[in-house]
């Protein structure tokens, strides 16, 4: 069975508007299924004689009818050259697709930056609406047009051990159409599966030490959804482990991280607002699906429900992953925001046109919903203080449980089950 994924509607207004897309993203978040929806010819690099034929004859792999896909292109990292020198010779929209779950092994190889004529596409693992596990009660975009009126939901459906087994399983499409109780069994064989480099092609991963790569992450998924500095987490990496390890070695293997899409920091938000404010540029620590965090950690649904101050720092990274799956469904990006005084906001969904929501995240009930919105307020006061015109279109306080309603202070209550884009 095939879920319908929001990065389609991307994909194809890049297939309509450029020569080349280029679909990013972790390995096994479906990349490559969805885009043989488009294509008409296919040739995926998976093989020691594809890979060599590729990079022999880069030509070879352009042949076909067109869209051509070309799965996990930067193994074969001239063909990025090739395809911007068969796109200047000859362009037409939607001739290429690539899907890439890393990036090339020496970006040197790839002379040119593709401006113009490959078009970025990031695709994550399934948000909740997407694997057909939120109602949609909720619109994101409805709220920044105040289209209806906010609907009102006692959302009787699901518990906290609903969200603490989903939070573990993650959105990976093989793991979300397995039965449930082997489901996270699954997930566990997807994160090992990552550090396996033994016969990768890719001479730098072949170079990392998979028993360094999880000690890292270990250490990462201890300042999930928090601020750590990196040197917070080196420390935490040698007095965990007893073993010493300098920042360039660090920061070489966290580069390794980023380029598997493994790690997604959230950006600080910067308002420019003028005042004696000061605004912490430093990102907020997150996963591009926090079962990884889960696995580093060896941690099961039964240890969240155990551990209450745990579950919400890892709902807070599950629920950016589905926040900024919708943001970008609706042409948006999200933030946080954090400054000098202690005020801080878990997420700030922007748009091009430049309205803004402000969301705090909470896994629920009346004192940390009051909590959260009290912050949203204060952020909202901050800001209109400096200029009316900048004020937010919607404050919200997104939980794990609960119902759908609107305060009467006008901040939304909405959990993460009925949210969609």
């Amino acid at each position: 069975m095939y879920y319908k994924r929001l990065i389609e509607k991307d994909i194809e207004l890049k297939l309509r508007t450029s020569g080349a897309v280029v679909v990013a993203g972790p390995k096994f978040c479906g990349k490559t299924t969805t885009c043989m929806l488009y294509q008409k010819s296919f040739v995926k690099l998976n093989t020691k004689q594809t890979i060599t034929m590729a990079r022999m004859s880069p030509k070879w792999a352009l042949e076909g009818e067109k869209p051509r896909l070309i799965d996990e292109w930067q193994k074969a990292p001239d063909l990025w050259n090739q395809i911007k020198d068969d796109l200047d010779f000859d362009y037409q929209f939607g001739k290429f697709i690539l899907t890439g779950s890393s990036t090339p092994a020496d970006k040197t190889e790839v002379h040119h930056s593709g401006a113009g004529r490959i078009a970025p596409v990031k695709m994550r693992p399934m948000s909740l609406w997407e694997s057909q596990e939120s109602k949609g009660t909720v619109s994101l975009i409805e709220l920044f047009d105040e289209k209806s009126d906010y609907p009102w939901d006692l959302n009787s459906e699901i518990s906290l051990e609903d969200i603490a087994f989903l939070i573990c399983r993650g959105g990976w499409p093989i793991s979300v159409r397995a039965p449930k109780d082997i489901a996270v069994e699954i997930t566990k064989n997807y994160y090992n599966g990552l550090f396996v480099f033994e016969y990768c092609e890719n001479e730098r991963f072949r170079n990392k030490k998979p028993e360094v790569l999880k000690m890292i992450l270990k250490s990462y998924a201890r300042h999930i959804s928090t601020e750590a500095a990196i040197s917070t987490i080196i420390a935490d990496v040698r007095q965990s482990n007893e073993r010493t390890m300098d920042p360039k070695t660090f920061d070489d293997y966290m580069e390794a991280l980023k380029d598997l899409y493994v790690i997604e920091d959230l950006p600080a938000w910067n308002p420019n607002i003028r005042s004696k404010t000061i605004i912490r540029s430093t990102p907020t620590r997150h996963f591009i699906d926090t079962s990884i965090a889960c696995r580093a950690l060896g941690v099961s649904p039964n240890d969240l429900m155990n551990d209450l101050e745990s579950f919400g720092l890892f709902f807070e990274d599950f629920a950016v992953r589905d926040l900024s799956i919708y943001a970008n469904a609706i042409g948006g990006t999200v933030t946080h925001y954090r400054d000098n005084t202690g005020l801080e906001c878990d997420a700030v969904v922007h748009l091009e046109d430049g309205r803004w929501g402000a969301i705090e995240i909470k896994l629920g009930g009346d004192e940390l919903i009051e909590h959260g919105a009290q912050s949203l307020k204060n952020l909202r006061d901050k800001i209109t203080s400096i200029s009316e015109e900048r004020a937010p279109s919607f404050l919200m306080v997104l939980t794990a449980v609960g119902g759908a309603y609107r305060r009467e202070d006008g901040v939304y209550v909405a959990p993460i089950n009925l949210l969609k884009p």
